[in-house]
């Protein structure tokens, strides 16, 4: 608990209209009495916010995937250490929580709840620009605290910023998890009403929008439906805000790509299959800020000992980092050698020998870049966080809830997945595996779909437990501890704090 908190830089107003640059240093406090005298200084903070948004985006990818199927418990095919072994393994304790400080994502929720409380009554913003800022400002903090609480249920809730703002030092109790919903549904509110009628992406769908919002939405009323006793009633909330998303926004301007792997593509950032993405680039940020590369890329030396079966010889791949993040071997066989994303996800190592056999593979689904003349490769890829195959796949499962046919919206991924597309033996319900129940349905096309976009234990977590103990590592014995412990000094910090339930 020693971050202290300090406000988001003060640039230019001129800077960021020039470059739409997201990358800032902090370099004034909170209490400068020089700040919120301009509208440059309003939205240099939306900036930073967002800034600081792609520095929390590891912990929030941690959240979101790193106990689920996809990963190995132990060690993997590379020999280098599991460094989250108690995350993968799901041997999650006080001792050993995986994360601390709730993740860090209070610092940013402090600075948000500030924005909020100075631009609500300020007149140097043009209405316009103020329900706009507010508007994303209200989306994001229902952002934050919607990974709050599927990690950690009740969870502290504040919404006054503070002057010194250590979220240990608060000295104030957790927030049940169902007022905690509550709020987060309001803010959603909140953030529609000021986006009204704006359904525009700006700064290559790297700022928050009102489709984020929607989006988001989607995702809320679905986990409270399933989760947390809101049923049809939430469902059909969740199927009406998708809805209002294709109603509003052009299939010009967002739909499927053609091609799976190019929504990835370093050289084809903000495409149209993009609602809201985590932003990075050459000579400003690598993805998760280099954690990418140290952790769950293999190293150049490990990688020229093995055989690439699609080049036929050695790899030759510019890699060089640490796969100390180690994935499932079964991943690769996971998928049929017909759908497309399984080459744009994985990359399948084969053994030098004459008999080539499979020994495992690794992410491929963030390529970077190589600058001329560099010799290693730039992780300075954009982060998904919602795309149109997302809006897609919550479509169908809000319709499998409301009593609605969910196979158009199935099929549509299907189609752009599955190279020689037939509906009548891959389209939904004509595949193997379709008479498995939609569940089951939904969750493998989204676990083919959305592998390494931070989605995994949280879809096994909505759609119910038993899908979690069935593909994971958490020990049934134990279900309160799908949720996340508190570290000891966070405790200490904070008196007013209690242990999660389980633990």
């Amino acid at each position: 608990m020693k971050n202290k908190i300090v406000s988001l830089a003060l640039m230019a107003s001129s800077l960021f209209t020039m470059t739409g640059c997201l990358d800032m240093d902090p370099v004034s406090s909170i209490t400068d009495k020089n700040m919120w005298q301009s509208e440059g200084q309003f939205t240099s903070f939306v900036y930073g916010v967002h800034s600081r948004l792609r520095d929390n985006s590891f912990n929030m990818f941690m959240l979101g995937e790193l106990r689920s199927d996809i990963y190995n418990p132990t060690t993997g095919w590379t020999g280098e250490s599991n460094k989250v072994e108690e995350i993968t393994g799901n041997i999650l304790s006080q001792e050993r929580p995986g994360l601390s400080n709730y993740a860090d994502l209070y610092s940013n929720l402090n600075q948000i709840n500030l924005f909020i409380s100075k631009a609500q009554d300020t007149d140097l913003l043009k209405e316009k620009d103020k329900a706009y800022y507010l508007g994303q400002m209200y989306g994001l903090r229902a952002f934050y605290y919607f990974h709050l609480l599927r990690s950690w249920g009740n969870v502290v809730w504040t919404d006054d910023p503070s002057m010194g703002f250590e979220v240990g030092n608060l000295e104030k109790p957790v927030t049940p998890a169902a007022e905690v919903m509550e709020k987060i549904k309001a803010d959603i509110q909140s953030s529609e009403d000021r986006f009204a009628d704006d359904y525009s992406f700006r700064e290559s769908r790297t700022f928050w929008s009102k489709a984020a919002t929607l989006m988001l939405k989607a995702d809320v009323y679905l986990w409270s439906s399933r989760q947390m006793g809101g049923g049809t009633s939430d469902a059909t909330v969740a199927l009406n805000a998708l809805t209002d998303i294709q109603q509003n926004i052009s299939r010009e301007t967002l739909d499927l790509l053609t091609n799976f792997a190019d929504v990835f593509s370093y050289d084809n950032k903000g495409n149209k299959e993009i609602i809201f993405t985590i932003h990075n680039k050459q000579n400003e940020s690598d993805l998760f800020g280099g954690k990418w590369r140290d952790n769950l890329v293999p190293q150049r030396a490990t990688l020229s000992s093995y055989y690439d079966m699609e080049t036929g010889g050695k790899f030759e791949l510019n890699f060089n980092g640490n796969l100390y993040y180690p994935i499932r071997n079964t991943l690769y066989d996971n998928f049929a050698d017909a759908d497309t994303r399984k080459k744009a996800t994985l990359k399948a190592v084969y053994a030098a020998d004459d008999a080539h056999s499979y020994v495992g593979c690794f992410p491929y689904k963030y390529q970077g870049t190589t600058p001329t003349g560099a010799s290693q490769r730039l992780f300075a890829d954009d982060f998904p966080v919602y795309r149109y195959a997302d809006l897609l796949l919550m479509l169908a499962e809000a319709k499998s809830l409301t009593g609605g046919d969910p196979a158009n919206d199935i099929n549509m991924v299907r189609a752009r997945a599955y190279k020689n597309y037939d509906v009548a033996t891959m389209g939904y319900p004509n595949m193997e595996g379709d008479k498995d129940g939609i569940d089951e349905v939904l969750l493998r096309e989204r676990y083919k779909e959305f592998m390494f976009e931070g989605k995994r234990w949280y879809d096994l977590r909505r759609f119910g437990d038993k899908y979690v103990f069935e593909y994971t590592t958490a020990n049934s014995e134990y279900p309160k501890r799908l949720l996340w412990p508190i570290d000891r000094t966070t405790l200490t910090n904070n008196p007013a704090l209690q242990q999660t339930d389980g633990y």
